[in-house]
């Protein structure tokens, strides 16, 4: 699927950070790491992990991009990489374990791109940091999906199942608007915004919750921990990832997206501004849009990664 997001683009600034971070909406740590580099020689000496060259400079045949572990540089070594190089390409991932250092390396050009983020951080950073980069390229969408390691259908989940959501307020939201997006709940009343209204009275609230679930929040990163012990749960796309549960335990359903919330979701290819037509960057959009690049996702993560390639130029 692609989209021409040129308008989507503009009105994504005013979308809020919390909302839109690349991997799950969770807090960044505090460090980065590489491949072949410890983090000091990241920081100190980061020329000697990025492209020497101008990104259109001829015969410069060398692609640098930044990425946060899983699933992105998973991505970018596994098959991006293999495609790249029948173009005559050569690509180095840096691996970064924050979203911020990825974004300040782009803009000081010690990287040709990276890929981890979603617009509404990428346009915070410009803002609240005064860089210049701009997206040109989406690429896939982490949703989150409903998970058991009991039932292997909705449809098997009893009245009374007991049903983990997420703890903090956006990330729980989301995971009561999923349970109603798949029938689930009628609706989830006014959990989230009348503080009177908790979980206990959604879970006996027989017009929201009709079948009599148990809703029960727990911190959004033990979810996939809890599991063994709940009848399903909401679980973000990246945790899925982290715990191996699309291998072991695929998604009983997943998040769907209509056109607005698509863009929202989406992780980028990002540039420094004035590289959008550069050689480059059109080889890795090429690259990471390919079918092999879908094929390669829709294989290797079952739902836990959904390829959504968007044209942002």
């Amino acid at each position: 699927m692609k989209k021409n997001v040129l308008a989507s683009l503009v009105l994504a600034t005013t979308l809020t950070l919390g909302a839109l971070t690349g991997c799950g909406d969770a807090a960044p740590a505090q460090t980065t790491e590489t491949a072949e580099a410890a983090p000091e020689a990241q920081a100190e000496a980061p020329a000697e992990t990025a492209a020497e060259a101008p990104a259109t400079e001829s015969g410069d045949k060398k692609i640098t991009v930044g990425a946060t572990p899983v699933p992105h540089a998973e991505i970018l070594d596994n098959i991006v990489k293999e495609v790249l190089a029948e173009d005559g390409w050569e690509l180095e991932t840096v691996v970064f374990s924050d979203y911020v250092l990825p974004n300040t390396s782009l803009e000081q050009g010690e990287l040709d791109a990276n890929y981890f983020q979603t617009l509404g951080y990428m346009n915070q950073q410009n803002q609240d940091a005064g860089l210049h980069l701009t997206a040109v390229a989406g690429i896939h969408i982490e949703p989150m999906g409903i998970y058991s390691q009991k039932y292997k259908a909705l449809s098997e989940l009893p009245d009374g199942a007991t049903i983990g959501i997420p703890n903090d307020p956006d990330n729980g939201a989301r995971g009561l608007d999923l349970l109603v997006q798949k029938g689930l709940l009628v609706s989830k009343g006014d959990f989230g915004t009348d503080p009177s209204y908790t979980e206990d009275t959604l879970t006996k609230d027989k017009d929201a919750n009709p079948h009599g679930y148990v809703i029960t929040p727990l911190e959004a990163a033990n979810l996939p921990l809890s599991l063994p012990d709940l009848d399903a749960a909401t679980i973000n796309g990246n945790y899925a990832l982290e715990a191996g549960l699309p291998a072991e335990y695929p998604a009983l359903d997943i998040e769907t997206f209509d056109d607005e919330t698509t863009v929202k979701r989406t992780n980028f290819l990002v540039v420094k501004e004035g590289n959008e037509s550069s050689e480059k960057t059109q080889a890795l959009i090429k690259a990471l849009q390919s079918d092999k690049v879908q094929k390669y996702i829709d294989d290797t993560y079952k739902g836990a990664v959904i390829t959504s390639f968007i044209d942002a130029q």
